[in-house]
């Protein structure tokens, strides 16, 4: 859902930010799906093991905080993962749309509603729209990763996923 900037400065932000996200993961997996699979899959140092391990990555954690977002009764946590590349692919950018369809369809009330989690790793009780803010900031950070496995491997065609970019560029 593509807002203006009429909104209220908070939701509008939010649901730009997570358009964004959809955006900038579609980019990158376009780009991703011109390349070898044996190469995008190959291991290589890095804070996740492969480009295919990072996409994963990105996936269960936008899926955690889609959870909690939602208030599910038990947050969605890491699983093996055993699926295809193309499976990958698919399942980060279904997952994405799904961010935004929810997002955008939250009101200003529950943006700005708190959400208490209690988990083994953490304790914190935060507005949802800084629960929001860390998604896809989280996900920004592991697109740069990707891109630079990438230029490890030898693919120097990156796109450009900057957030200024998609609101100059991007927007539909």
């Amino acid at each position: 859902m593509q807002q203006t900037a009429t909104a209220a400065p908070m939701v509008y932000l939010m649901q730009n930010y997570v358009n964004y996200n959809l955006w900038a993961n579609e980019r990158l997996i376009t780009w991703l799906r011109t390349k070898p699979e044996d190469v995008v899959s190959r291991e290589v140092p890095s804070s996740f093991p492969s480009i295919q391990k990072t996409l994963v990555h990105i996936w269960q954690t936008q899926r955690y905080w889609l959870s909690i977002l939602r208030k599910d009764n038990a947050p969605q946590t890491y699983d093996e993962y055993t699926g295809t590349l193309e499976d990958t692919y698919d399942g980060i950018l279904e997952q994405s749309r799904e961010l935004a369809d929810f997002i955008g369809a939250m009101s200003p009330e529950a943006i700005h509603d708190t959400t208490l989690i209690v988990s083994p790793w953490f304790q914190s009780d935060f507005q949802n729209f800084e629960y929001i803010i860390h998604t896809v900031t989280h996900s920004t950070y592991h697109r740069g990763q990707i891109t630079t496995i990438g230029r490890n491997l030898g693919f120097t065609d990156a796109p450009m996923t900057d957030y200024n970019f998609y609101n100059v560029n991007g927007k539909n």
